[in-house]
């Protein structure tokens, strides 16, 4: 069987250790931006809701249409930049993000919004693809493991610092000032990539997998649609039936055809070497997780203890000082525990932060939310750097190219669907709970208060002393919505910590725990691993 392109990643660049830290320099902050921008709207939401008389479901598309474009492309896009070279894709995507960043600025409407959130998704995925496999180009095998670890940890970073900034522009300015902010970031990351980071490609590309880039674009999209759209209009709607049927079919479509292709963008038998599998369902997971909190969890800040949008971002920074230094510790608690043990470990305190929020009332106050911001940036700080490691270490050096679009569509898509999981829940959830019958108010305030909570509670206060009820019931409704979509993640996190459970018992005895086996057989190559 032939390599498939992305699996014929250049050698090693060599580069002295000043170049090599201008390099990764470079291409964590091109991370930070593409990931800045996956959470940066989330503490704008009640103010868009307000302007664009946006309903929960669109504001849902709002953040989601950015991660879903993101996640369906940055296959494709990453075999692109394997072919012209990653820096000039790289670069080409600063140039498309912001370019889509400035004519958001001007939308004056939820559809447009969505547009261009979408234009931006594309751009991040010709970014995204390049930055990792430039970092693993560049460093020699000894280093390669700390620099991923630091790249993993600004993926966490890049989040917080994208939410800060957010925070402060809206303290003085509107929504749109986070877009015009973006675009001229992306203007110096061109710059500085031009300037700092060296071209690679593959000197010898296959046929492109014309059917595999369908598929892995169609399928995410389509079940991210399924779920937002499910709880919104009921499952068994024709259209969510037709989206639940084509993200099926292109699922199983890829995992047939990617088993014949001679050039797959990413084989599908990959997933049959264990670290590679047990990484790619941890960062799925983690992601799920990562930004599925921020989702409701900067409405809960913004929304029930009426932060403003800086000290709601704020209230988030003590996640970063978790994840940074345990992200630097875990590669070592790896190789001395194994991945898998870790993995879980990262996994468990995942899910008991989602239980821990889904616990929180309307009168719970920070601390309570503190407690489980904090567990939840120990469980970033094991999975991100070791389910990276287990995805690149799994594969030997000329096959860097595949982990890298495996890890980032894993975090991609796992970004995609938590938000849209959490999104669908957590608007079914809160139309059901509100109890009171706001009738005798006009059909246009009834509508938003039904809509979202922040119209519910821009209707209450306008209402005066009559709208102190109206607010009590809208909070609870909220809580309640929030309680049901963490813990909806929280089920998809036991599910993973099971399926790395039921991995490692079948693993036989004396195989290895730091993923020497698992490099093995990528060595052997996947088709004669498949035959032995």
């Amino acid at each position: 069987m032939t390599s498939p392109p992305h699996v014929r990643a250049a050698a090693t660049v060599v580069l002295d250790p000043a170049a090599r830290r201008r390099v990764l320099t470079c291409m964590c902050l091109a991370l930070m931006l593409v990931v800045a921008f996956m959470p940066a709207l989330n503490l704008a939401l009640p103010d868009i809701a307000l302007d664009l008389s946006a309903s929960f479901t669109a504001l849902t598309w709002i953040v989601d249409s950015y991660t879903v474009a993101l996640a369906g492309l940055v296959l494709p896009l990453g075999a692109l930049g394997d072919r012209v070279g990653r820096r000039a894709v790289l670069v080409a995507g600063t140039v498309v993000f912001g370019g889509a960043a400035f004519a958001a600025v001007a939308s004056s409407g939820t559809t447009a919004l969505i547009v261009w959130r979408s234009v931006m998704g594309l751009g991040a995925a010709m970014i995204m693809p390049g930055t990792l496999s430039t970092v693993t180009a560049v460093f020699p095998q000894d280093r390669r493991g700390r620099a991923v670890a630091i790249w993993s940890a600004c993926a966490g970073v890049g989040s917080i610092l994208g939410m800060l900034a957010s925070g402060a522009l809206l303290e003085w300015f509107s929504w749109r000032s986070i877009f015009l902010a973006g675009g001229c970031a992306a203007a110096v990351m061109a710059l500085a990539s031009v300037l700092w980071a060296p071209e690679t490609k593959d000197p010898s590309p296959g046929r492109f997998d014309t059917a595999g880039a369908v598929c892995t674009a169609v399928a995410p999209g389509a079940l991210a649609y399924a779920l937002i759209a499910g709880n919104e209009e009921g499952w068994s709607t024709p259209d969510v039936v037709a989206a639940l049927t084509v993200a099926v079919v292109t699922g199983v479509a890829y995992a047939v055809l990617g088993r014949r292709a001679e050039n797959p963008l990413l084989d599908p038998r990959l997933f049959r070497v264990p670290d590679f599998s047990a990484g790619s369902i941890a960062l799925t997971v983690q992601f799920m997780v990562l930004f599925g909190f921020y989702f409701v969890g900067l409405q809960y800040l913004r929304l029930i203890l009426e932060y403003g949008p800086l000290t709601s971002a704020v209230a988030l920074v003590p996640v970063a000082l978790v994840v940074v230094p345990v992200s630097l510790v875990a590669p070592a608690l790896a190789q001395r525990y194994g991945t898998r043990a870790v993995l879980a470990c990262g996994l468990v305190l995942l899910g008991a932060s989602l239980v821990a929020l889904s616990l929180l009332t309307a009168a719970s106050g920070y601390f309570p939310f503190l407690a489980a911001l904090l567990l939840a940036g120990l469980g970033l700080g094991l999975t991100g750097p070791v389910g990276t490691t287990a995805i690149t270490a799994s594969l030997p050096a000329d096959q860097q190219g595949v982990a890298s679009a495996a890890n980032d569509a894993t975090r991609e898509i796992g970004a995609a669907l938590g938000v849209a999981l959490m999104g669908s829940v957590f608007g079914n959830r809160y139309r059901s709970s509100l109890t009171l019958d706001p009738g005798g108010l006009p059909e246009a305030a009834t509508d938003a208060v039904r809509r979202s909570p922040v119209g519910g509670l821009y209707v209450a206060d306008r209402l005066g002393p009559r709208g102190a009820a109206l607010a009590e019931d809208v909070r609870n409704a909220f809580m309640s919505g929030m309680s049901a979509s963490v813990l909806a993640v929280a089920v998809v996190t036991a599910a993973a910590v099971c399926a790395l459970a039921g991995s490692g018992r079948r693993r036989k005895p004396g195989g290895d725990r730091t993923g020497q086996g698992a490099r093995s057989a990528g060595r052997k190559g996947v088709g004669a691993m498949m035959r032995d």
